[in-house]
């Protein structure tokens, strides 16, 4: 697997946006479009529906070298040797949570990932001792309706301040990913904008592509 430092790309098996494609399918396009590290979401189904989603997924991402991410269920995380968790704010300070030691499994090597929305939270995540952030929603999203853009000023605050892996997230898309870059992001979250198109393939290669020559 890459080191968290070395991911560009984040991508997702979202419920929402699966299209009628199943999830291996769609992990199996990320992974060749060449997605780093891949988020199993699916907001609307049960733990164990989930728990087999993301047996059928890990058959794929773990030959490809990809980690994957199961989005707020701890418990399949830890079941099925996932490589992370994501929570959100919600999901651990809001739940009494106080570090990330407190969820991860005695001898186990879970990740564990934290959404951010401001400056403070973000502080008080990496206090917690998060494995990476997200950082976001930069903007209005599909995703999250409900979600007030943090703009591109936090970004530029976290580009400056934050020194653990960190993936910008919220209505990033091919025509705006310039004035990110230009914030100072590495790293990002890509949701709808490769999940909605019929090639998966070759919107995840278009985003890695142009995210790798920024580098030089």
């Amino acid at each position: 697997m890459k080191l968290l430092s070395d991911c560009l790309l984040y991508a997702f098996v979202d419920t929402v946006y699966l299209h009628g494609r199943g999830p291996a399918e769609v992990a199996r396009s990320l992974c060749e479009g060449g997605a780093d590290i891949i988020q199993l979401r699916a907001k609307d189904l049960a733990a164990e529906r989930v728990r087999e989603m993301a047996v059928e997924i890990l058959r794929v991402t773990r030959p490809a070298g990809v980690a994957l991410v199961i989005n707020d269920h701890l418990q399949v995380a830890i079941q099925t040797g996932a490589e992370y968790c994501h929570l959100g704010q919600e999901d651990f300070f809001d739940a009494g949570h106080r570090h990330t030691s407190e969820l991860r499994p005695s001898g186990g090597n879970l990740g564990i990932g934290l959404s951010t929305h401001a400056p403070a939270q973000a502080l008080r995540a990496v206090e917690a001792g998060a494995d990476y952030l997200g950082i976001g929603p930069l903007f209005a999203t599909g995703t999250k309706p409900t979600a007030r853009p943090v703009t591109l000023d936090y970004a530029r605050w976290a580009a400056a301040n934050v020194r653990i892996p960190w993936f910008a997230i919220g209505g990033i898309n091919l025509e705006n990913l310039d004035q990110v870059l230009a914030a100072g992001v590495k790293r990002i979250c890509v949701v709808s904008a490769i999940l909605n198109p019929q090639d998966i393939r070759a919107a995840t290669r278009a985003f890695k592509e142009r995210l790798v020559a920024a580098q030089k």
